[in-house]
């Protein structure tokens, strides 16, 4: 039995791992590598693998930078199923269509600037067609629901809390006569976060364990000190008349800043200024939060059944659909919020609300989760004097504040717990999804705690276990 990390590998982005056992070839999640444009499309174009040759996907959840290229997986010839949890099932449905929307709007304005330089068209990754296709695959299984993607191999989803539907992997796998357990952890979610349920931390038995290391550096702040911290910063912004600009995934981080936005303004903790939702995708997810009612925690559940989810009802708060409105945003005076997607800055409409913002001191950038390296969301966390928006170079006036403490991602303290449930019995822990300096800090940490075996993988490195 091999293992072969093809993604995801000494960096965070794209995670990817194939599993080869009992001659069948079985991929633990597929997401989109994001870094550098010209890395992005040749890395995510082209595979190691043979697409076709794939038997079964087992898909963590929908963020993209797990599960965004499988419509190039599809396209290339993948013809088997792609097992996940329902909500990620419906999620990911809509943000594969909503990734495809955006490369090809990408491609198309890139397009429209290389034909007046006599440069040829860009071709986008993938098309709202492929992703379509590749929605067609989605076979949703329930928590702790066991089941075979190939034979010799059971897997079951147990709960991530990271965002709704989120599974660790679970692989029971008979090997040639003997009997191993693999957990891959997905991205591990917080403890007492709103809206979802605690993760599920790994077995005492399992045998291999493949873990996320995102923020193995440092435990994060509180919820509660985060909010203190937003809280802050909308004040601030909003006593010298600026708009708060947050850059946030559509799904999971949307939500919860809207639902701490609801309570501050409930407990007159701030004053109540227009809140806009700008993603067409924050939009349908937020329905489709609503069709899973038992994917929440106790006090969640109990918003959703009485009508009441504390992201789609307060007064102040307004979901935009069209383009027009997205538009007339840029001619409105502040004070505002706008939340909108991408979450690392790097497509969507998220750039032209930082085009038409940056450069007004009155106004606050917010960054609240991690931004791959060579991301415009990283160099404005990095607080860049000048970035580059769509080609052009603009001078960054406006305040930055990041954020920690609103990760859906386990801090250190989470992460060193989660090691530590396998501690003993593990003959080896793969750290993933996390970047060298950091990863370096959490192995330190691990062997501090007396917790190993621990490798970290180079990218395409295969194991045998």
């Amino acid at each position: 039995m091999k293992i072969r990390f093809e993604g995801a590998a000494q960096t965070v982005t794209g995670s990817q791992h194939l599993i080869e056992v009992n001659g069948r070839k079985l991929l633990l999640d597929c997401g989109l590598f994001q870094g550098r444009r010209k890395d992005f499309y040749d890395r995510n174009l082209h595979f190691a693998f043979d697409p076709a040759e794939i038997d079964a996907v087992v898909l963590s959840h929908a963020h993209i930078d797990h599960s965004g290229n499988l419509p190039n997986l599809v396209k290339q010839g993948f013809a088997g199923p792609i097992y996940s949890t329902p909500p990620t099932s419906s999620l990911g449905e809509i943000m594969l269509a909503d990734s495809a929307h955006i490369q090809e709007s990408d491609a198309e304005y890139a397009s429209k600037k290389n034909l007046r330089r006599g440069e040829p068209p860009v071709e986008p990754l993938y098309t709202i067609a492929d992703a379509e296709e590749a929605s067609k695959h989605y076979h949703p299984i329930h928590y702790n629901q066991p089941f075979s993607p190939v034979p010799g191999v059971t897997a079951t989803f147990v709960d991530a809390g990271h965002i709704l539907g989120s599974a660790g992997i679970v692989l029971d796998i008979e090997d040639g006569g003997t009997h191993k357990k693999l957990w891959f952890s997905g991205d591990i979610g917080r403890f007492d976060m709103p809206l979802l349920r605690d993760p599920v931390l790994p077995t005492p038995d399992v045998d291999y364990l493949v873990m996320e290391c995102t923020y193995g550096d440092k435990p994060h702040s509180t919820i509660k000190e985060a909010y203190e911290e937003l809280k802050e910063v909308v004040a601030r912004t909003i006593n010298r008349g600026g708009k708060i600009i947050i850059p946030a995934f559509a799904v999971g981080r949307t939500q919860d800043i809207v639902f701490g936005l609801n309570e501050m303004v409930a407990n007159n903790e701030i004053p109540m200024i227009p809140i806009y939702v700008d993603s067409p995708l924050a939009v349908e997810a937020s329905q489709i939060f609503l069709k899973y009612p038992d994917y929440f925690d106790e006090e969640t559940r109990k918003f959703v059944l009485e009508h009441r989810h504390p992201a789609l009802d307060f007064k102040g708060l307004t979901y935009i659909g069209s383009v027009e409105e997205s538009k007339r945003l840029n001619d409105m005076r502040g004070p505002m919020v706008i939340i909108s997607a991408s979450g690392m800055a790097e497509s969507g409409r998220i750039l032209h609300h930082l085009r038409n913002n940056i450069e007004n001191p009155r106004n606050t950038i917010l960054i609240v989760g991690w931004q791959a390296p060579n991301t415009l969301g990283r160099r404005l966390a990095e607080r860049a004097t000048q970035v580059r928006i769509f080609g052009q170079l603009y001078e960054r006036r406006a305040e930055v504040e990041t954020i920690g403490g609103l990760s859906a991602h386990g801090g250190q303290d989470v992460l060193v717990q989660y090691a530590r449930s396998v501690n003993g019995k593990a003959k080896k822990i793969f750290l993933v999804h996390g970047d060298p300096e950091v990863a370096a800090v959490f192995q330190q940490k691990l062997k501090e705690e007396g917790i190993g075996p621990v490798e970290y993988p180079v990218w395409q490195e295969s194991v045998e276990i």
